[in-house]
């Protein structure tokens, strides 16, 4: 009996294991290609996960079909560092260099998604307390009740109709310019500024790619929604490659060091990420980061969809995942030395 147990076992483990040895392929295929293919890096966290459970029952079952899923994690393992890190460095251990802090704050709980009334003071004093030196946020709505004065300089940037939400950059050097790449259709956007920092000047973009709007409460999802579901995640793919191949043309023209921070609203092992990733830049989170890096709160896995990305040449110091529950997204960290 329990040599057909572990044989029907063995034949749901090739098929995720597969299914993990193709989405290694996603970063590389184009969304518009196979919009539903791409769909699949979503799932990648839970199909690493499920690989690593099966590995497990293999090493207590002594059994050597142990390596299917090990082979299959080893080749992959730049996947798993994305998702999992060990060690890393918090960004209150170093003085040195300076703090890059990013946030979809939600706009403040306007709505009332989270039972607290104090939320925007509550991001006011979090953010004050970082003592960032620039600070991207996303989904901002001005509310009297939000302090950021501790910034010097402020470019903010609405691309909606209603003229609500914008995208802001903060920061406590000089911003000696600035602008929109102002996207067409679609309140979601990306802005830069450049900034002067010290006897340096780097240009940095704020991103906040296309929206799926995916609660992050999957009881609410039945058959019906989660059909529509998938038609929206596939055409807001397509989007985010339109959107992503106008940043990278844009950057191209930057004279100065790229920086991009802020909400990808895709995962690392997206065709996004790595399109944008591929300019010449790392991830902080990957450098120095710890755990599972988790920004936005979701169900069924771990999510981290919000992203620092620099320059090679750019040192990082630490990096820092929050956990305070602010907003559906959590706040990112990182210190770096330019």
């Amino acid at each position: 009996m329990s040599r057909l147990i572990n044989k029907i076992v063995f034949i749901i483990n090739s098929l995720v294991a597969f299914a993990l040895l193709m989405s290694y392929l996603l970063p590389y295929v184009s969304p518009k290609t196979f919009p539903l293919l791409s769909v699949l890096s979503l799932a990648v966290p839970i199909l690493i996960i499920i690989n690593v459970l099966f590995l497990l029952y293999w090493v207590i079952q002594m059994d050597k079909k142990l390596i299917l899923s090990l082979v299959v994690l080893v080749f992959g393992i730049s996947h798993i560092s994305s998702l999992y890190k060990l060690g890393g460095k918090s960004t209150n251990e170093e003085e040195e260099g300076i703090s890059l802090l990013s946030f979809n704050v939600r706009s403040f709980n306007r709505f009332d998604w989270i039972d607290s009334k104090s939320i925007p003071q509550d991001i006011s004093k979090f953010v004050k307390g970082q003592n960032a030196d620039i600070f991207c946020a996303q989904e901002f709505y001005n509310n009297p009740d939000v302090d950021f004065s501790q910034f010097q300089y402020t470019y903010q940037n609405f691309n909606n109709d209603n003229g609500e939400l914008a995208l802001v950059i903060f920061s406590r050097f000089p911003i000696i310019d600035e602008g929109s790449l102002q996207f067409k259709g679609t309140a979601n956007n990306i802005i830069f500024s450049d900034i002067t920092i010290h006897n340096d000047t780097v240009r940095v973009y704020n991103v906040h790619l296309q929206s799926h709007k995916i609660s992050s409460n999957t009881d609410r999802l039945d058959t019906k929604d989660s059909q529509k579901l998938l038609k929206r995640v596939q055409i807001s793919f397509e989007r985010q490659q339109e959107q992503v191949d106008l940043l990278i043309e844009h950057m191209k023209t930057s004279p100065y060091k790229n920086i991009v921070m802020g909400d990808f609203n895709n995962t690392a092992y997206s065709y996004v990420y790595n399109k944008v990733k591929s300019e010449g830049l790392i991830d902080t989170f990957k450098e120095e980061g710890s755990g599972f890096g988790k920004t936005f709160e979701f169900d069924l896995f771990p999510v981290r969809i919000d992203f620092i990305l620099i320059p090679k040449e750019i040192d990082v110091l630490g990096f820092q995942t929050f956990k305070e529950e602010l907003s559906d997204h959590y706040p990112i960290s990182s210190r770096v030395k330019l």
